[in-house]
């Protein structure tokens, strides 16, 4: 039998990093008591209307030109209409037609059969970048039979970033998402926190044979976290192959994936295509960006936006800062992935080594195989270390001089984790984990034990 071919796609939906909504001025704040973050355009009061906020727009630039996609010049808003409580508008603004950015691409890495050291890099083709508002929040109340609206949310500024279904597997899925959330994490769109509903996952997944059309494909909604959408996708594409090697057929459906069970989950069917009688916003202009070359001169540069202004300032994304970590320190190119993908580890790592005079190589391991594996074995994060770039790098400088062993080490760093606030050079002195290199004094102490016990010296003469 002919093998079957997975083909995942991604829709992700990230919350642009702004003080205020896409459209109103309200502040984005999570968290905040229930229904006091709304003004009356998010409510959807008769006769609001929307002010475009200008932050999230070059956001959604910013994602644009670090994901190599085109800029639109021109692009244009549109109602998506749909019914459901938490939309109090009956439609959302988004854009459907001529989104903000199109035809990008993005690189990511994963390792071959977990073998850190032998890593692939394959390439997930971008079809677009929209600018669209967020919903509100059902909350259903299964006890009292009820369900709560909060609009806090309702009308928070997403980027939604379309990927082509170029994909295979989960572990697939989740590394483009992980490199995606690092570069919004970069550039500073967003933040991009996905317990906090920051970055929301859809995938769509299908199955075929070789040579054949396309399969059926099921979408799986909102997706929370990358080791789930990992998890999703390869039980959605098993679930399937079973389906269809068993008779059976798949339905063009929308699932959720239940992280306590597993597996995903039938929500409802799109058999009956929905008909979100999309037509263009009429209270919204198109939205004209320029360029260096086609800025007015006579332009308020405070009321437009530069494309050229935007991608002279991208900061240096992950895989430069990777390729740059291996190039001035001499670390391996798996070692540099762990490094970008701890929040804050790189920086604490190129802490240490200015302020020691270990090699980058050694430090490196101190830093993954001890740092790291406490961190996660105490779930804290970088940030929150008891152990600072500064103490450690004062503890490798005494291994680096001969001071203490590295047995002796290990014993200062595990006195350091309780955070007594002891330096490595105290917590030496204090247990005597000096090593002795005065060959006087090593004599001294060998004739003084030689000396207390002169039976059992004598006992190993004649023996």
């Amino acid at each position: 039998l002919a093998p079957w071919i997975p083909v995942v796609g991604l829709e992700i939906h990230a919350q642009i990093s702004s003080n205020s909504k896409l459209f109103s001025g309200s502040r984005v704040q999570f968290a905040a008591p229930p229904n006091s973050l709304v003004s009356f355009f998010d409510a959807s009061l008769p006769g609001t209307l929307p002010v475009l906020n200008r932050r999230c727009v070059e956001a959604a630039v910013m994602t644009g030109l670090a994901l190599n996609c085109s800029i639109n010049k021109k692009s244009l808003f549109d109602r998506k209409h749909y019914f459901y409580a938490d939309l109090p508008a009956g439609y959302q603004i988004t854009q459907q037609r001529v989104p903000i950015a199109v035809n990008g691409s993005l690189s990511y890495s994963l390792c071959i059969d977990n073998k850190m050291s032998q890593m692939v890099t394959k390439t997930v083709r971008i079809k677009q970048i929209q600018l669209e508002q967020d919903s509100g929040k059902s909350l259903h109340d299964d006890t009292r039979c009820q369900t709560l609206v909060d609009l806090n949310r309702a009308g928070v500024g997403l980027m939604e970033v379309v990927m082509e279904p170029d994909m295979c597997c989960g572990e697939e899925a989740a590394a483009a998402v992980r490199e995606l959330q690092l570069i919004l994490q970069t550039l500073g769109s967003s933040q991009a926190v996905m317990a906090e509903g920051q970055l929301r996952v859809d995938a769509n997944v299908s199955v075929h044979h070789p040579g054949e059309p396309y399969g059926v494909r099921t979408e799986v909604k909102n997706i929370n976290s990358i080791r789930f959408l990992a998890k999703a996708v390869d039980y959605e594409i098993q679930r399937q192959i079973e389906e269809l090697e068993n008779g059976g057929t798949i339905l063009n459906e929308t699932r959720a994936f239940d992280s306590k069970l597993g597996c995903t989950v039938p929500m409802r069917d799109k058999e009956g295509k929905q008909d979100y009688r999309f037509m263009p916003e009429p209270n919204l202009p198109p939205l004209i960006l320029y360029d260096a070359k086609s800025l007015p001169a006579n332009m308020n540069h405070q009321q437009v936006i530069n494309i050229d202004w935007i991608h002279e300032r991208l900061p240096d994304l992950p895989s430069v800062k990777r390729e740059k970590l291996v190039e001035q320190y001499g670390i391996l190119p798996e070692h540099s992935f762990t490094l970008l993908n701890e929040d804050g580890l790189a920086e604490f790592f190129e802490s240490v080594v200015k302020q020691t005079q270990m090699k980058p190589k050694k430090v490196i391991g101190w830093i993954l195989n001890d740092l790291l594996s406490y961190l996660k074995q105490h779930s804290l994060t970088v940030k929150e270390s008891p152990v600072s770039s500064f103490l450690l790098a004062d503890l490798l400088n005494l291994l680096e001089k001969k001071e203490i062993s590295s047995t002796a080490a290990k014993q200062v760093l595990a006195e350091l984790w309780k955070g007594e606030g002891k330096t490595p050079l105290e917590i030496v002195k204090d247990q005597k984990l000096e090593l002795l290199q005065d060959q006087k004094e090593l004599e001294q102490i060998c004739q003084a034990v030689i000396d207390g016990q002169e039976n059992e010296v004598i006992m190993m003469v004649l023996g």
